[in-house]
């Protein structure tokens, strides 16, 4: 059955179908969208109570409701000034060292970083030796992407790429997953050097936005880089939101060498919730002795300048 459906996505219009859905998606017909809606909530259990917005139905289509927004005690940011907030709601793919310029996905597989980056050795550089975490959001869970540190946004490069699904399936079987896959990469100065968050497409997802551009895939689908340091300044604080999909994705964080490393016990699988603690800053204290500051925590900033709901 894994062999069918690795073939079915080399073989389907990846990017025809996602645009499909897409569109679907974003109907606005009462009848369609309600009863979308209704069957996702039963099948994936979701909890309406913490959504800003409880009624279903107020949801002018199903990307809206997609993407909701939480009421701000949701989800609690940590607190503590030496701490890492994990980005999103979803489980950890992988995580560890940025390994002679290749990035561990699955099973053996690895990735070049370089090519994750759009093949900008520049870009890639302040990353080598460095170390990375990918979280997988499935369907069931919360599609906005938060900060892990406070950051000034330096540059975003879109690059097109293919739309494969990117579950635990296609990760060990479709080798460079995440290099090949459409993306956008956000580079943010923080306070321990650049940090990189990376949102990936994937099949059926109808689009990446950012709290800063809007849809983030052009019309054409050739590499776009835009440097915003010579505009006005983009800064967010740890724990806001700076991105969102439509319909199950991933994110990479990553992080140059030996300025944090990741909490002691989080491995392949761990679930992660926007806000708790993820990892530590490198200033003499271990991810085991920052656990307690876990519940130090103060409420997100949640933030909805993003015009797609």
């Amino acid at each position: 059955m894994n062999v069918l459906f690795i073939i079915f996505q080399y073989l389907v219009p990846q990017h025809l179908l996602s645009r499909l859905v897409g569109k679907i998606a974003d109907c606005e017909w009462p009848w369609l969208k309600n009863n979308f809606i209704t069957w996702f909530i039963s099948r994936y259990q979701v909890n309406m109570e913490e959504a800003l917005e409880p009624e279903p139905f107020n949801y002018n289509s199903f990307n809206a409701f997609f993407t909701r927004q939480l009421t701000a005690d949701a989800r609690p940011i940590v607190a503590d000034d030496n701490s890492i907030a994990a980005p999103a709601d979803g489980a950890i793919s992988q995580l560890g060292d940025i390994t002679a310029g290749r990035i561990f996905q699955a099973k053996g597989q690895t990735y070049s970083l370089v090519e994750l980056l759009g093949g900008d050795i520049d870009r890639a550089q302040p990353f080598q030796g460095g170390r990375f975490a990918t979280v997988y959001l499935s369907p069931k869970d919360y599609h906005r992407v938060h900060m892990p540190l406070t950051g000034t946004l330096k540059s975003m490069t879109y690059i097109p790429g293919n739309l494969f699904s990117v579950n635990a399936t296609t990760a060990e079987n479709v080798p460079r997953l995440f290099s090949r896959n459409e993306r956008a990469v956000c580079i943010f100065d923080t306070e321990i050097g650049p940090m990189a968050v990376v949102l990936v497409g994937a099949m059926i997802v109808a689009g990446i936005e950012t709290v800063w551009s809007g849809q983030v895939a052009p019309v054409k689908r050739q590499i776009i880089s835009q440097n915003y340091q010579q505009q006005a300044t983009i800064s967010l604080q740890k724990g806001e939101e700076m991105g969102r999909f439509k319909l199950g994705s991933t994110a990479i964080i990553l992080f140059g060498p030996d300025v944090m490393q990741w909490q002691a016990d989080l491995v392949a699988g761990s679930p992660t919730r926007v806000g708790e603690l993820m990892g530590v800053l490198n200033s003499g204290k271990t991810a085991t002795e920052a656990m307690p500051d876990a519940n130090n925590s103060t409420p997100p900033i949640n933030t909805d300048t993003n015009t797609s709901d």
